[in-house]
């Protein structure tokens, strides 16, 4: 399947866009230049007037991502607070991931310490969470505890589910939830 942008048309966004198109469809670690160039209709050598490598094409992919899943968790946490907040950028965050398998692949990654875009991007999805646990009281420490266990308690069940991983006979939704209510309320008894 070739993408309808036109040659004259790519700029460093668009191929970073079709990238992580190419990524939800067929996989992160299976994304390669020759398949994103196909995509695009052009030849490979052409990709890298608009990038410098493989590389600095996921780096790319991993900002974008970060930037919209801070978005999407933005949208579901306006309004919300302490428990209804969780559940609602929880809900968000697994929709995204479930949607956007590729893109979430790319966004483990950890920004270079030297690489301010990708530290900002980061950093906006790290603030929504502490904003979100600010209305348990939890502060510091305490929040970055926190948002590492909410953090770890999502990846985990999305990325099982994303790859197949639940296969008992029990709807997944009703673990979800399970699971999301026992994080809410390991987080009110702090």
């Amino acid at each position: 399947r070739r993408c309808t942008v036109p040659r004259a048309g790519l700029t460093p966004d668009r191929v970073v866009s079709a990238a992580s198109d190419l990524a939800d469809e067929q996989g992160y670690s299976r994304l390669t230049l020759a398949a994103l160039a196909e995509r695009l209709g052009v030849r490979q050598p052409s990709l890298y007037k608009h990038i410098d490598s493989l590389d600095s094409l996921q780096r790319g992919i991993s900002v974008q991502a970060k930037r919209e899943l801070g978005e999407v968790l933005g949208r579901a946490a306006v309004g919300q607070s302490g428990p209804d907040a969780v559940r609602a950028i929880a809900d968000a965050y697994r929709r995204w991931v479930l949607e956007h398998p590729g893109r979430y692949a790319a966004t483990v990654r950890a920004p270079s310490p030297d690489d301010e875009e990708d530290l900002r991007a980061s950093e906006e999805v790290v603030a929504i969470l502490l904003d979100v646990l600010a209305g348990f009281g939890l502060r510091g420490n305490a929040a970055i505890d926190a948002a590492r266990t909410l953090r770890s308690a999502l990846h985990g069940y999305v990325s099982l589910e994303a790859s197949g991983g639940f296969g008992m006979p029990r709807n997944v939704d009703r673990s979800y939830r399970f699971l999301i209510d026992t994080v809410v309320a390991g987080l009110s008894v702090r």
